[in-house]
């Protein structure tokens, strides 16, 4: 990404530093500052950013400062030389000193947990590129990150320089969707039109820096029986073998492993955020259906689809949430709520002695219900329902009402809208052939073929009896507790595993149940999680180096 900057040309010549085919790493400042201010700038910089470092400093451009060469405290020289140009944010860069373009600096990271199926750089215009560049890694892909200097967040750009991840079900211009399947990828053209929710994400400045790998077709898969086209992303906690869970399997998988990411973007159908945001002890809303724009979308039920995030921070999901959903949303965030005080619970351990995730399960809710100065108490949606079952139900049981409603959807939805229009394209081309799909997608597309041509309407008849006599449609917000102690057979050892715990409230409520996130952390009630095996941090096991503990390693047998 180049900036033409004429006078950064015309100084050049006093740059003596080693080029690197013909680029000079230079740095800009544009905070008024005099040069014995540097050092500490320096210090607030390299906090905030994972991509500067002082090898940008042996030139300093400074806005207003005289040229003059100084000598950091450290002992490091550097020249600095006066900066008129107002339009080149602060920040690490490589100088062309053949042309005076200045090029923005990005950091290459290893996808170690294998959750990215495309990386990619965000143009100015904001279209996308797969990124051309690698570094050493092992059957994983490379992904670019920019300085977070360049970036300033403003009341119009609240997102800007944020870094996400996105669901590789989103179509985003200039670029290939896969679906998390290969044949779809190699089908079709790179798509020409970024859907509205991922466009509003651009247009608030946040960095889109690759699309993440989905279970295929969004269709639940296990790990890693399941998965064929594309293998399991690595849920980092514990051991780093536990199923990350679907489908927003990528999403999960890194938010939990990366500082470098902010937000993954997911999508919800039946439980394809809050599975993942589980298991990974993260932060991670399905919204009130209907609220988030679905265009440009793979499709898995068009009735029970939502688009959401993965986060850590639920400061940060308050502001992304006020940008994807538009005017769909209410931020607390300055707000003093009065929360509801009946604590209802559903399948909530009974004996807190069990085991520790009981321990930590029933010790919130007992925490929650002091918080808000309600009172806890268990419900059985099964006996509610025969107690006063709704006349359009007919006196079904809630079992046989429900029991393959999901199911009946999601299949009779999929394989008219992605599979049949798929399966003809794909023979078009390919004299008359079936494209290879996963076992998880076939067998659930069979039972869908199985079904009457009414299973469809009658499956939607249900969930609407359902939804208009209990909460339905409504946000569901997965809350990381804490984490409890299990023996992994895979390492042999005492390992820690995220305790999390879904929190619903009524249709249009999301902000509300965000800013309960954020005032329990405040709060001391619930942990902000960190990346790492633990949510508390802590190297991924199979990250750890063996020399850097100062062991040789075993490198081959004789």
């Amino acid at each position: 990404m180049a900036q033409e900057s004429r006078q950064l040309l015309e100084k050049s010549a006093a740059i003596d530093q080693a080029s690197i085919f013909g680029l000079k790493p230079v740095t800009v400042v544009q905070e008024q500052i005099t040069t014995a201010d540097l050092p500490a700038l320096v210090s607030t910089w390299t906090q905030k950013d994972d991509v500067f470092q002082e090898a940008f400093l042996e030139t300093v451009f400074i806005s207003g400062a005289e040229s003059n060469q100084s000598t950091s405290p450290e002992g490091t020289t550097f020249t600095t030389l006066g900066l008129d140009s107002e339009t080149v944010p602060s920040g690490p860069y490589f100088l062309e000193t053949s042309s005076g373009s200045l090029y923005s600096v990005y950091r290459l990271y290893d996808d170690f947990a294998g959750s990215f199926t495309e990386s990619l750089l965000q143009t100015p215009e904001g279209t996308f590129q797969p990124l051309s560049a690698q570094i050493l890694t092992t059957a994983t892909l490379t992904i670019a990150v920019p300085s977070r200097l360049y970036f300033t967040p403003t009341e119009d750009k609240p997102l800007s320089g944020v870094r996400i991840a996105v669901k590789d079900i989103f179509d985003l211009a200039g670029v290939k969707t896969s679906n998390g399947n290969r044949a779809w990828y190699n089908l079709y053209p790179p798509a020409n039109e970024t859907g509205t929710a991922m466009q509003r994400l651009i247009d608030a400045g946040a960095i889109i820096i690759g699309h993440q790998k989905p279970s295929q077709f969004a269709n639940g898969e296990q790990a890693t029986a399941d998965w064929v086209d594309y293998h399991s992303p690595f849920n980092p906690r514990g051991d780093g073998y536990q199923d990350p869970s679907s489908s927003s399997s990528g999403a999960g998988a890194s938010v939990a492993s990366y500082p470098w990411l902010d937000i993954a973007v997911g999508s919800d159908t039946g439980g394809s955020i809050r599975g993942p945001s589980g298991v990974q002890g993260l932060f991670g809303l399905r919204p009130s259906h209907g609220l988030v724009s679905l265009d440009h979308a793979m499709p898995l039920s068009t009735v029970l689809d939502t688009v959401g995030f993965l986060i850590r921070d639920p400061e940060l999901m308050d502001t992304a949430h006020s940008v994807i959903y538009g005017d769909n949303y209410t931020s607390l965030a300055s707000a003093t709520p009065k929360y509801p005080q009946n604590i209802l619970t559903y399948g909530f351990p009974t004996n807190a002695s069990a085991n520790p995730a009981s321990a930590i399960l029933t010790n919130f809710a007992s925490s929650l219900a002091a918080f808000v100065g309600g009172n806890v108490s268990a419900i059985n949606l099964t006996t509610l329902w025969s107690s006063n079952p709704p006349p359009a139900a007919s006196n079904t049981s809630l079992s046989n009402l429900l029991n393959l409603t999901y199911a009946t959807i999601i299949t009779k939805e999929q394989t008219a809208l992605v599979r049949d229009p798929f399966y003809e394209d794909y023979a078009a081309v390919h004299d008359g052939r079936t494209p290879f799909v996963d076992p998880a997608p076939l067998v659930r597309w069979a039972y869908g073929d199985s079904l009457p041509a009414s299973a469809l309407d009658e499956a939607i008849t249900n969930k609407t009896v359902f939804m208009d006599c209990v909460f339905a449609e409504v946000p569901d917000m997965v809350y990381p507790l804490g984490q409890a102690a299990s023996f992994s057979n895979i390492t042999q050892h005492e390992e820690y595993f995220p305790v999390a715990v879904d929190v619903i409230a009524a249709k249009g409520c999301d902000g509300l149940l965000v800013k309960l996130a954020q005032d329990l952390v405040a709060a001391g009630i619930i942990p902000q999680p960190v990346t790492g095996r633990t949510i508390y941090g802590g190297d991924v096991l199979m990250r750890r180096e063996a020399e850097e503990r100062g062991l040789a390693g075993l490198r081959y047998v004789q």
